[in-house]
This record gives C-alpha cells, structure tokens and sequence, in this order.
C-alpha cells in the first residue's frame, strides 16, 4: 500500500522560504515520477512541479526560478523548495506519483 507523509507547510510572509517534503512508503521514489500539486479553495488542483525517474524536471511558468523540486531516494523522500514565495502561491499543496496515488496535502499561506 503506498502512502505519503507531507510536510513543511505553514505560514510565511511574503519573500520567504518553504520546503516541502513528501515521505513515501510502499514504493520506490526513484523508479516512478512525482509531482507537487497546489489547490485554491474552490479551484481545481493545478500542477507546479514534477519529476520524472530520470531526474528531468519540470515547473508551471509561475514558479519557474524560484520553486526547486527534488528527491533524496535513500529517504524516499521527494521535496519541494519554495523561495521568494508570494501571496498568489498560497494552497494546499498535495504529492502525486505517476500511479495516481495522492498525499493528504499541507497548506501553505503567505502573508504578512
């Protein structure tokens, strides 16, 4: 059974740093792509960033530059750096793999 662990949201003000992590069980981080989705309230879940088992990233124009997403596979743990961070990036950010398996989520809020 795979299941995840999010962690790192929280609140920050405008300008700061978040990571994110994703602790992943009952499946090799390494061998499948993950991803980070963030959702507004009353929006659909909008894909930021993602990872393919290669190590290839990718990130929504919005993030590009600021965001950084990657894996440490001995942890099995996928992260999700977020710097420069501003209002409109706030969300609940959720963990995804390529099965389609999802995280529980972990809310992020900018503000100051």
């Amino acid at each position: 059974q795979v299941q995840f662990v999010e962690s790192g949201g929280g609140l920050v003000q405008p300008g700061g740093s978040l990571r994110l992590s994703c602790t992943v069980s009952g499946m090799p981080v390494s061998r499948y792509g993950m991803a980070w989705y963030r959702q507004v309230l009353g929006n659909e879940r909008e894909l930021v960033a993602s990872i393919n088992r290669d190590g290839n990233t990718n990130y929504v124009d919005s993030v590009k530059g600021r965001f950084i997403i990657s894996r440490d596979n001995a942890k099995n743990t996928v992260f999700l750096q977020m710097n420069d961070l501003k209002p409109e990036d706030a969300g609940v950010y959720y963990c995804k793999n390529s099965l389609g398996n999802w995280g529980q989520g972990t809310q992020v809020t900018v503000s100051s």
